[in-house]
């Protein structure tokens, strides 16, 4: 799928949390400049989260309350240590993991153990600025899920 502007991404995140629900778990990948956050605005702005989605880069992870609440969080700069895992598990990530969707920037490889299903969403950015999207389901009902998409 291809999204031509900033915007388009945000309304794909819009669509695509209408397929989401809490203890869902969203990898988003891609390099820097890909829209992963603004994907993650989108999905917040479906989920009628409170208040704006910024970058959590710095914070490591944001909680954003709501009807359904947003997890979102920001892998890039963990490493310090020699397991990057561990830092992960010290964010707790899974207390809330049943009752909110928790999205995850540069998580590959981090997080795919806090849920046993979940989807990779792969964001790159072309020449032209345009945004391709490619969504990879893991376990679960995520393929009939996104079929509505």
């Amino acid at each position: 799928m291809k999204l031509k502007t900033v915007e388009e991404t945000r309304e794909f995140g819009r669509r695509l949390a209408g397929v989401l629900r809490p203890g869902d778990l969203v990898l988003l990948t891609g390099p820097l400049g890909a829209g992963k956050t603004a994907l993650a605005q989108g999905i917040g702005a479906g989920l009628g989260v409170h208040g704006p989605i910024t970058s959590p880069t710095f914070v490591i992870a944001r909680v954003h309350r709501g009807p359904v609440p947003l997890v979102h969080a920001d892998a890039y700069r963990l490493g310090d240590r020699p397991d990057p895992r561990a830092e992960i598990d010290d964010l707790d990530l899974d207390a809330s993991a049943d009752d909110a969707v928790t999205v995850v920037e540069w998580g590959v490889g981090l997080v795919e153990q806090l849920n046993d299903e979940y989807l990779q969403v792969r964001l790159d950015r072309l020449d032209d600025d345009t945004r391709t999207v490619e969504l990879l389901p893991h376990g679960g009902d995520w393929a009939h899920r996104l079929e509505t998409l």
